[in-house]
């Protein structure tokens, strides 16, 4: 019986460790980015070589030294969300609800019906803060003539200067309570709090729960809106950003001699995981097979890393042996942040994981045109991976007119190839030296 009473049936399920492995599908995608709403704009929008990179807006990034980002226009949140709803999540939350309702719709999963204690949860996400429009307007009344605070008032007005619900808006996992409740999802699952490999985590997490058999079907992926002005303010220091404003579109250049930073891109990566047997019985869509994940870590202070990212290599690794494959692969989502140090040292983890079929592989970076989601990153490297080996084309890295001098692989200059890849890699790699891999294969 479930909590209303209703009674459910659930097939029985392989106790985790025993047997041969569920074998897990993807058979949703929804993606939010600034190349639209939905997975088809933004694969389109990917092939087409469209950027969303521009000019930021919403507040005066003068102050800045990088003043450009991939922002998301005529967002209407109100169409996942009902109003009470609105009123507990920041614009990152609303973000990550559409993309789980847009996942789940393109999974077929959308028809009333609650998803219950056979469907687990998992998302990544960068969110350290919940919006602060309403609270610096407010502690401006704290301040002294001579401008220092005055925390007496502060005791005192509390509560008229903090927004009642500013604390509950501000919980890293807020997302996860406000997609369970809509979806009436019940089952197992977890948060993930990081960067871009805080998504591949949730991933590679749901990726093992639907094969050990906690759970039939998993919603998971990452969100993210790192073009806001308190992440830009405080990550605009720490040297990962370009400051080539004048560039515009042009300015993130992965794996280009001319590399100078990523840009940063607001959005949201999410996928339906399912086991296989459940989806072809269902007669649902699959996109791709995910047969194996893995991580590691450089162990270096951030956000230097490692000369030849021992994390990814590792990360890499793991994936394959769990996958039980060779290092042959056809096609890489690489992390492709545009650093000189950051895509260097992806270069040599590449040659050292995967050896001569290094050089074999086709390998891109989508950052140029959807912008560096960070927590949604490593999600949306899964989705742009599944998506190429559902649709047989790879898509090219925008901005790539000349590879740097150490940066000696097939990086998908000009234009997307349609090439039919039959297994992939997707990559993430964390800010703070964390990284993660996704190994997938096609599914014809």
């Amino acid at each position: 019986m479930n909590d209303t009473g209703t009674q459910t049936h659930t097939q029985p399920r392989p106790q985790a460790g025993t047997g041969t492995p569920r074998r897990v599908v993807v058979t949703g995608i929804g993606l939010v980015t600034a190349l639209g709403e939905g997975t088809e704009a933004t694969w389109e929008g990917l092939l087409a070589g469209r950027s969303g990179v521009g000019p930021l807006s919403g507040y005066d990034p003068a102050p800045l030294r990088t003043r450009i980002g991939a922002q998301i226009h005529g967002f209407d949140a109100s169409r996942h969300l009902s109003r009470r709803s609105l009123r507990m999540v920041c614009r990152g939350d609303q973000l990550g609800v559409a993309g789980a309702a847009l996942a789940l719709d393109d999974a077929g999963l959308t028809g009333g019906a609650e998803l219950g204690y056979d469907t687990g949860l998992f998302l990544g996400g960068n969110k350290d803060m919940p919006g602060m429009d309403g609270l610096i307007g407010g502690v401006g009344r704290i301040r002294r003539e001579d401008g220092s605070p005055d925390l007496g008032v502060l005791g005192r007005e509390a509560s008229s200067i903090l927004a009642p619900l500013f604390y509950v808006e501000g919980l890293q996992p807020a997302a996860l309570f406000h997609i369970s409740e809509k979806f009436g999802i019940r089952g197992a699952n977890d948060f993930f709090a990081g960067t871009a490999d805080a998504s591949t985590m949730a991933l590679g997490r749901a990726f093992r729960a639907v094969r050990r058999g906690e759970c039939d079907l998993a919603l998971a992926g990452g969100y993210d809106e790192p073009t806001s002005w308190w992440t830009m303010s405080k990550m605009d220091g720490l040297g990962v950003l370009t400051t080539r404003n004048d560039l515009g579109a042009d300015a993130c250049r992965p794996f280009d001699k001319e590399h100078s930073g990523s840009v940063f891109g607001e959005g949201a990566a999410l996928l339906v995981l399912e086991e296989r047997d459940r989806a072809l019985a269902r007669g649902a869509r699959v996109y791709a097979e995910i047969d194996g994940f893995g991580s590691g870590t450089d162990c270096v202070r951030p956000p230097a890393t490692d000369p030849r990212a021992r994390g990814l290599t590792r990360a890499i690794t793991r994936a394959l042996n769990d996958a039980r494959r060779d290092t042959t692969t056809d096609y890489i989502a690489a992390h492709g942040c545009a650093t000189p140090q950051g895509d260097v040292s992806e270069t040599h983890a590449l040659h050292d994981a995967l050896g001569h079929a290094a050089k074999a592989a086709q390998i891109s970076s989508v950052k140029p045109q959807t912008g560096h989601l960070v927590g949604g990153a490593g999600a949306l490297n899964a989705a742009v991976a599944a998506l190429a080996l559902h649709h047989g084309t790879v898509p090219a890295t925008r901005n790539l007119d000349e590879p740097a001098a150490e940066c000696d692989l097939d990086w998908v200059p000009g234009s997307p190839r349609e090439s039919r890849p039959g297994t992939a890699l997707a990559l993430a790699r964390g800010l703070e030296g964390q990284a993660a891999a996704l190994s997938m294969r096609a599914v014809h």
